[in-house]
């Protein structure tokens, strides 16, 4: 373990007055933007975000077709090589392709209509997508789905007998990520908040960690990345429930609580050294490499929007959200969130330049 990875980060999350006032300066400043002159006046730019992660809302962003609806948007978003991206619902659609500039292209895995979480990988020259599914083929639910970009199912994987489940519903997984040596680490979040680790060919090799509020436990293990920020790859949780992010190494020892008093972290993407994370209640946040704020996306005031599934999204303030689940920053450092909603909601922000 580096010298690094022992020390703690040197901020801790609103740990100060300063995080607490660019909290509040950011709030107002979304919601000051957002408001309109009148009916018959051009509307203003629909704007979050502070200083160098300031973003502009992109109006009707991924728009379907007339007849068609997202159904709930209980997902994730990711990006290919092409720029595509990918969004997961939870309905017939299964996960949409768009273009970056939100037209669609097309559908694919239709079969796995509630996928929660999605990540890209390359691998030899052949594209694929990670995913967990909570919902699939009536004989298939909750399971792992290694596939093609086009949908095609190349791996799968079901509870290990070897890890000592006992009940159908013990294993209910939230997230996958693929480790640098191709190993694989799955979360089982909404079941015991363990982590299993499975080689390339979906072996199961050991699981590790638990439910618990003590360094080392989980409670809901949401979201899972590889960080690459250090000397080192580290696995990171977005440890939801215990409002945390966890660092853990490739062999399943913890390192450290890395931020903490998060609004219940979902998600997690990275553009070098700054993570974006998507935060169930109302709100998506920036962190440096010292995993300290930098500035808050979409912050809500309406505490009655957050985590709230059911709150129409015409109700929500267009440069706000209500339950930020599914997070992906692009390579034009763009960011996309999908609000855990019954009715779908996904937003585009894109970073204004100086």
């Amino acid at each position: 373990m580096t010298e690094e990875l022992k020390q703690p980060s040197r901020r801790v999350f609103l740990a100060s007055a300063a995080a607490t006032s660019l909290a509040a300066s950011v709030t107002n400043s979304a919601r000051a933007l957002a408001r309109t002159s009148d009916m018959h006046t051009k509307p203003q730019l629909l704007i979050t975000g502070n200083g160098d992660w300031t973003y502009e809302v992109v109006p009707d962003w991924g728009s379907l077709p007339a007849g068609t609806s997202f159904g709930g948007t209980h997902g994730a978003i990711a990006e290919d090589k092409a720029g595509n991206i990918y969004v997961s619902t939870q309905s017939a659609t299964g996960i949409l392709v768009y273009t970056s500039a939100g037209r669609l292209l097309k559908t694919i895995a239709t079969a796995f209509p509630e996928v929660h979480s999605i990540v890209f990988a390359e691998e030899n020259g052949q594209e694929y997508l990670y995913t967990t599914v909570q919902k699939g083929t009536p004989k298939e639910n909750w399971l792992f789905v290694k596939m093609k970009t086009d949908g095609t199912p190349v791996l799968k994987i079901t509870a290990p007998r070897e890890a000592g489940f006992k009940e159908p519903n013990e294993w209910r997984i939230t997230a996958a990520v693929p480790a640098p040596d191709g190993s694989l680490f799955i979360a089982n979040g909404y079941g015991d908040s363990r982590i299993f680790r499975f080689d390339r060919n979906g072996a199961y090799l050991e699981s590790y960690s638990g439910r618990g509020a003590d360094p080392g436990l989980l409670n809901c293990s949401h979201g899972l990345a590889i960080d690459t920020r250090y000397d080192q790859p580290l696995l990171l949780v977005c440890d939801r429930e215990n409002r945390r992010l966890c660092h853990f190494d490739l062999d399943g020892r913890y390192v450290r609580t890395v931020t903490e008093h998060l609004r219940r972290p979902c998600q997690i993407s990275f553009r070098g050294d700054y993570a974006v994370v998507s935060e169930l209640e109302g709100r998506t946040t920036i962190l440096d490499r010292d995993n300290a704020p930098v500035a808050f996306l979409g912050d809500n005031p309406q505490k009655a929007q957050w985590a709230n599934y059911d709150v129409d999204p015409q109700t929500i303030g267009p440069a706000l959200f209500s339950a930020a689940h599914g997070c992906f920053i692009d390579r034009e450092a763009n960011i996309y969130i999908s609000d855990w909603n019954r009715m779908g909601r996904v937003t585009k922000l894109v970073k204004r330049r100086v």
